[in-house]
């Protein structure tokens, strides 16, 4: 059979070369032509044959399958075309690496985590959890390993695709792994695995290898693969986990048709959730939340009931929520309780996320995230319970993500707020043409911190980004 691995910017050369060392005869097609001369070259060395173009399968015969991203901007049938004689089957890139996987890690716990929002502050509330079974992580933050809780920084730029599942463990390995040279030559150590848990973020959908698959919401169904899939669709893969964690007022929404013998649901005011929040107090600082939880699911087929307090870094109600997913989620992992609630009590945000700082009488929240959309201002602006006391920043990049913000919307939203606002970046430089209030525009999001204590305010600082872009202003 021949493989067609397409789109080599998000994961195809790792998928490629990870099938042609498993014998496969391999063929890849660089779809949007930014292949460097690196990757070309490795590819190259594992005789896997580079297309230039489609139509250059004309010349092959018998079985040939195509594994896509999910996102391709071509249909199945726009691809066979191209040979009509061929028999075509189609997997996923999160399928095919759920396939080279199948061996891996069945004697840990293991988790993947997708959603439209609170993703990565869901892997790193659970990081918390799991930190004595050093968890392995792939995160928009970054391939990490945590060892006796100190972590160690894998590769920090690595895009969240289903391929950098399979870096992510291969940089786990070299780590665990060194070479050793020996008067005969070289030969690999005995492997020294340093990981007992591992827990992947995926922008759209999962793998399928997870114990446990956490949607953490659909609060934007952006579309995807030029308008003809949806967000939703995409993410619709976390049913192939064996145990999934849901948030309810999704999975009614949009998965009503699923039949998966294991989802616990999650929400804040559903009490027909098998979680929901009975009582919450909510803190820019430690946040106190109660919950109930009947008929949970486990990874071991267990059934479990009952309730906790937990108090941690959860100043919205959309912080709450990633909370409950994340408790959820221990609970199917059969965590017991006391550490769940030891350890989120740990938990005080993320840098490159929401996080707090504060230097004297100055404070400063943080929302930063490739996600930012009107919503998750409106959020945002909600944990302020005095906006005198506050200057609000919105602003950001584009380029960021498939979802793009809708400008419009937000832009009615800040007409309606009474308080001043500051814009800042390419975003907020493009909304306050659609604004009627007057704002204040600061280029530079680095220089609002200046403007916010010389008015001696606090600040509220909501930027759509990559935050090793901010960091590097």
């Amino acid at each position: 059979m021949n493989n067609l691995v397409i789109d080599m910017t998000h994961g195809g050369v790792k998928i490629a070369v990870s099938l042609a060392k498993k014998g496969r005869n391999v063929l890849a097609y660089d779809i949007y032509n930014t292949l460097s001369v690196i990757d070309r070259r490795m590819l190259e060395v594992y005789d896997v044959w580079i297309l230039n173009d489609l139509s250059e399968i004309q010349t092959y015969k018998g079985d040939m399958r195509i594994i896509y991203p999910i996102h391709l901007p071509l249909t199945h049938e726009e691809i066979c075309k191209n040979n009509p004689d061929l028999n075509y089957s189609f997997i996923t890139h999160h399928g095919i690496v759920r396939e080279l996987l199948e061996d891996w890690g069945d004697d840990i716990a293991k988790v993947e985590i997708t959603g439209v929002k609170g993703k990565t502050s869901s892997v790193f509330m659970l990081k918390e959890i799991l930190i004595d079974e050093n968890p392995l992580i792939l995160s928009s933050l970054g391939a990490l390993l945590y060892e006796d809780k100190k972590e160690i920084i894998l590769k920090k730029n690595i895009s969240i695709t289903p391929a950098n599942i399979k870096e992510t463990i291969d940089l786990a390995y070299k780590i665990a792994n060194p070479i050793c040279k020996i008067a005969d030559g070289v030969v690999e150590s005995e492997n020294l695995r340093k990981y007992d848990s591992a827990i992947f973020e995926s922008s759209l959908g999962v793998s399928g290898i997870g114990d446990v698959g956490v949607l953490t919401n659909i609060s934007e169904n952006y579309p995807i693969a030029k308008n003809r899939l949806s967000a939703s669709e995409a993410k619709r893969q976390v049913f192939n986990c064996d145990t999934v964690v849901c948030n309810k007022e999704s999975l009614d929404a949009y998965y009503s048709d699923v039949t998966h013998p294991k989802i616990n649901t999650f929400s804040l005011d559903d009490d027909e959730a098998n979680m929901y929040v009975s009582a919450v107090s909510y803190s820019l600082d430690k946040t106190e939340i109660s919950v109930n939880y009947n008929d949970v699911k486990t990874v071991n087929g267990n059934v479990s009931n009952g309730s906790m307090t937990v108090k941690t870094f959860a100043p919205g109600r959309h912080h709450v929520m990633n909370v409950l997913g994340v408790i959820l989620t221990g609970i199917c992992l059969e965590i017991d309780e006391d550490k769940i609630i030891e350890r989120l009590a740990n938990f005080n945000g993320i840098t490159g996320r929401t996080a707090k700082r504060s230097n004297g009488n100055f404070t400063a929240i943080e929302e930063i995230n490739p996600g930012i959309n009107t919503d998750a201002i409106r959020q945002s602006i909600e944990m302020i319970a005095n906006l005198d006391e506050w200057c609000v920043a919105i602003g950001g990049d584009y380029g960021i993500t498939c979802e793009e913000i809708d400008e419009s919307k937000v832009a009615e939203y800040l007409e309606s707020l009474e308080c001043e606002i500051i814009l800042t970046g390419d975003v907020g430089s493009s909304i306050s043409d659609k604004l009627t209030k007057e704002t204040i525009f600061i280029e530079n999001p680095s220089e609002v911190y200046d403007f916010a204590r010389n008015n001696d305010k606090n600040l509220l600082l909501i930027y759509r980004s990559d935050y090793r872009k901010v960091s590097q202003r």
